[in-house]
């Protein structure tokens, strides 16, 4: 018997039920399924630390075929042994195994039953959360088996899961500190507000008591700045502004926050642009999908689609739901409607404190979003 994680088995779930069902329905925006979206998969590749594993989904049987992809992206099966079927019955039980430790397991980390570990290792999964650099979980082909293969990363309503835009200090936004000119001693005052859930919003409120201004001057790294301005020239300012009031007011679901800033209006354009033609909804909606298919803070962005090209969400009952940038407008209102904004470890990310840069005070926010689990 062996301990994983909830995150890892949410992955291994997701995969063994595509493989026993045959086929995922597209979701919606409100995680149901779509009645008449049902796509047949007939197969699945997974890479591990000792090759790649295709697993083509036949009548009664998924026959899984061990070998390597050479450089120009063509998989070569093994020579010899590379190859062995299983009844897709038995990832239907795996699953339903899976599924029930998601369910009725306490706490973060389970330990999965030797029925299951043997399972793992016939069908020769040893790392529970694949092995890729370009940050997809696994791919899939739909249709047929010579279709162009499509990248998915995983994600699981019964587990923790991974934020699309993960804080760090990459992902920092500085504020400049106006108003009334602070002393050494008043900085070091904010600063030592203790250590809680609401230090940042407290050490604001202080700034805004003692005469101090936070008006928006910068991203903090010079590669996320331009990623941001692929988005709107005026992005950055707009996203600052919503951090902001995460921190404040207490709202993290993005499309609350939209709405906030459509009555702020930090950008000061016409009540037609944002009334009309949806200006802030908009731009929110294209950065969530740029994170949903690959942007990241320190990596450059150009916006060409990555390796990621959609999304499969197990939701809390159990079912796979597929979000593909194929459907761009469902998916964008998918993750407008379930997404939030998180709080990374302030001192960790290096943000919520009065810091001096060449004579000026800064005072720095995180953008951490992540999905929400319902």
């Amino acid at each position: 018997m062996f301990k994983a994680t909830k995150r890892e088995l949410g992955e291994i779930y997701a995969f063994f039920r595509l493989l026993a069902e045959g086929k995922v329905y597209m979701g919606t925006s409100r995680v149901q399924k779509e009645e008449n979206g049902c796509r047949p998969v007939v197969m699945l590749q997974r890479e591990e630390h000792d090759g790649t594993r295709r697993y083509y989904i036949e009548e009664t049987e998924v026959r899984m075929v061990s070998g390597e992809v050479d450089r120009n992206g063509r998989f070569v099966p093994k020579s010899e042994g590379g190859e062995t079927c299983f009844p897709r019955a038995d990832f239907s039980e795996a699953a339903d195994c899976v599924l029930d430790l998601l369910k009725h397991s306490p706490g973060e980390v389970v330990e999965v039953p030797d029925g299951l570990e043997g399972f793992l290792d016939a069908v020769r999964i040893y790392d529970l959360e694949a092995k890729t650099d370009d940050r997809t979980d696994f791919k899939l082909a739909f249709w047929h088996v010579d279709a162009p293969l499509t990248g998915f990363c995983v994600r699981c309503r019964l587990s923790p899961m991974n934020p699309l835009l993960d804080g760090g200090r990459t992902a920092n936004l500085k504020l400049e500190q106006t108003g009334v000119k602070f002393a050494v001693p008043t900085v070091n005052k904010v600063n030592a507000l203790p250590e809680s859930p609401g230090e940042v919003a407290e050490r604001m409120r202080m700034i805004e008591r003692l005469g101090g201004v936070l008006k928006y001057s910068d991203v903090a790294d010079r590669v996320f700045r331009c990623n941001l301005l692929m988005i709107d020239l005026h992005f950055p300012r707009m996203l600052a502004e919503m951090v902001r009031l995460m921190h404040l007011e207490g709202i993290t679901r993005v499309s609350e926050l939209t709405e906030r800033i459509k009555e702020i209006n930090p950008l000061k354009i016409k009540d037609e642009l944002i009334q009309k033609h949806g200006f802030y909804e908009y731009k929110m909606k294209q950065f969530l999908l740029a994170l949903a298919l690959g942007m990241r803070p320190a990596k450059i962005f150009r916006g060409t689609d990555s390796a990621v090209e959609g999304m499969l969400l197990v939701d809390g009952e159990g079912e796979v739901l597929c979000y593909h940038q194929s459907c761009r407008q469902d998916f964008a209102e998918f993750l407008y409607q379930n997404t939030r904004f998180e709080k990374g470890a302030p001192e960790k990310d290096k943000y919520g404190f009065l810091e001096r840069e060449n004579g000026t005070w800064y005072f720095k926010l995180n953008v951490k979003i992540g999905l929400v689990k319902r």
